[in-house]
């Protein structure tokens, strides 16, 4: 008897993990090994049951899905993950698969296409469809915050002035001016509004 594929879903909706089990559950190829809620448990459920594939999701509010595919891929370099997500930016979807997905789909996938995806990537290949491969085509070359630079941007879209900023994180206000600086220069904006809008629009800042 053929061995079926054995899925961990991770998503912080109950009503998501509802859909995706109800759609898994039509295909008999597949099985819905178990489900987390957060990205902590993700890894943890990994560990107890080894599962062929995960879906992940992008955003969640522990860890993102982002960090938790690379906290995942540094444990077991081999786990799959299939990213889901509501959100079609390119800064996320960049940085998914920079951190080791296989994959990235949208939330209204048909069924159908879902199960290809998991089915591809279960065979060791890659699931990027036509929109998603056109929005990874889009991302800024370049335009990669350090995790310093993302700190900053956060306080930044908080409303913090540069002496705050810099009392905040331990640095003169001349150091935040500088790290404001090349984050206006790799989002390719010239100033704080911008900054924070083209933030939430590329999935930089969730």
């Amino acid at each position: 008897m053929k061995k079926k594929i054995q899925v961990l879903i991770v998503d912080d909706h109950f009503i998501v993990r509802i859909g995706l089990m109800t759609s898994l559950g039509m295909c008999p190829d597949l099985n819905v090994i178990a489900e987390a809620s957060t990205g902590g448990q993700a890894i943890e459920l990994y560990r107890l049951h080894k599962p062929d594939v995960v879906l992940m999701d992008v955003r969640m509010p522990d860890w993102s899905g982002i960090d938790a595919t690379a906290a995942l891929k540094k444990e077991f370099p081999d786990a799959k993950v299939i990213m889901i997500s509501t959100y079609d930016g390119a800064d996320d979807i960049y940085r998914s698969f920079q951190v080791g997905a296989s994959g990235y789909i949208l939330k209204d996938v048909l069924g159908e296409e879902l199960f290809d995806a998991i089915k591809k990537v279960h065979a060791g290949g890659q699931y990027i469809p036509p929109g998603i491969a056109q929005r990874l085509s889009e991302h800024t070359p370049g335009s990669d915050l350090t995790d310093r630079e993302l700190q900053v941007l956060h306080l930044l879209i908080k409303g913090l002035s540069n002496k705050e900023i810099g009392d905040v994180l331990g640095f003169t206000e001349n150091t935040a001016k500088f790290h404001l600086k090349n984050i206006l220069g790799k989002l390719q904006v010239s100033d704080r509004t911008e900054a924070a809008t083209v933030a939430f629009q590329r999935g930089i800042i969730r």
